[in-house]
């Protein structure tokens, strides 16, 4: 059992976000509103609530270093809030879109964010000095469909992208005056903005949910065929490993820590087999392993033994967000959200009793 705490906050959570301490929570209650609760003597009490847009609140981050909060919406918009005393203060960013914004994350250095789009595009959005504004940097012309996750490399200028059209594509998104050449490494210096690095195609279904390794040699990204994507040497010469699962598509992924060969563990919080589902189990093996190697056919695939789920979440989890403690590059701890208005926080390393 690795789930530490189940809080339940809401009918329903579209996605969250967490404080630099970790003493706060901000969650979209799958309406046009951002709440922030706080751990106060033993019980989460809420403090704010962020009502600015007009839609659906889509994507949430809150920045480590500089303590603002990121949203986009349905509506089509974005805003920076910043702190001022006891309130937290909007800037609307104009992103200049057509569709709903789908996704947020700030950039490592958090001098500025993407957003994921359903007008097949990325905002890329910076802080304009001179004009005291957030201004955005679109890139366009390469998805076929609309972004639905992104990522940022440790070197704070490419980014990874997937889409349903099937693609994963990392791109450069270095901005004059705001970026250093140096950052990007000497084999990236020619890139330039919005030009594509890579395009991965090995999924042949919807993409959902992609993330770089803690020092950003390896890629991944999972299927809405319940298939997840490693690529290491995105840039240079990519080799590619994919994992197969026997599930509902996939959601989101996130990566804990380095390996060299992927393999599949175990399912968190899982039940115990029954011997009713031996022989139904035993079956979806048998079937997973053909859908597996005959879909791929490489022998550097793996298929995970088929084994019954567990009960944290009782619906879709639409997001994972890592715990990470100062500048630690292995993540212990992450926590995630779900439709079912549940917020679950897991540790890796300790496993103690879950506290509701």
């Amino acid at each position: 059992m690795a789930a530490q705490a189940i809080h339940q906050f809401a009918e329903c959570i579209t996605c969250h976000a967490w404080s630099p301490d970790h003493s706060m929570i901000a969650f979209c209650p799958n309406s046009t509103e951002v709440h922030i609760y706080k751990f106060i003597a033993d019980k989460w009490e809420k403090l704010y609530v962020l009502s600015k847009h007009d839609q659906i609140v889509s994507g949430i981050d809150w920045g480590r270093s500089t303590n603002k909060i990121v949203t986009v919406s349905h509506d089509r918009n974005s805003y920076v809030w910043t702190q001022e005393g006891q309130d937290w203060v909007p800037t609307l960013v104009i992103l200049k879109l057509n569709r709903a914004a789908l996704c947020v994350q700030w950039s490592p250095k958090e001098n500025k964010f993407a957003v994921g789009s359903g007008a097949k595009s990325v905002c890329i959005c910076y802080y304009e000095q001179e004009n005291n504004w957030w201004i955005s940097k679109i890139i366009r012309k390469k998805h076929e469909s609309s972004v639905t996750s992104i990522a940022w490399h440790p070197n704070n200028i490419h980014l990874a992208t997937t889409s349903t059209d099937g693609k994963c594509r990392v791109f450069s998104t270095i901005i004059k005056g705001v970026d250093t050449r140096g950052s990007q490494g000497s084999a990236s210096a020619d890139w330039k903005f919005g030009e594509q690095i890579a395009q991965l195609d090995l999924s042949t279904t919807w993409a959902f949910g992609v993330r770089w390794s803690p020092s950003g040699k390896t890629l991944a990204y999972a299927g809405h065929s319940s298939m997840i994507y490693f690529v290491e040497d995105v840039e240079a010469s990519p080799a590619a490993q994919n994992l197969a699962l026997r599930d509902l598509p996939l959601r989101d992924v996130d990566s804990l820590y380095e390996t060299g060969l992927w393999s599949f563990v175990r399912y968190l919080d899982e039940r115990k087999v029954t011997p009713s589902a031996s022989k139904a189990s035993q079956l979806s093996e048998a079937l997973g392993k053909l859908y597996g190697q005959s879909r791929q056919g490489t022998s550097s695939d793996t298929v995970e033994p088929s084994k019954p789920r567990g009960g944290a979440h009782e619906n879709c989890i639409t997001c994972i967000v890592p715990l990470r403690k100062g500048s630690e590059s292995i993540v212990k701890r992450f926590s995630t959200s779900g439709l079912d208005g549940k917020i679950v926080v897991w540790d890796l390393e300790n496993h103690v009793a879950i506290t509701k």
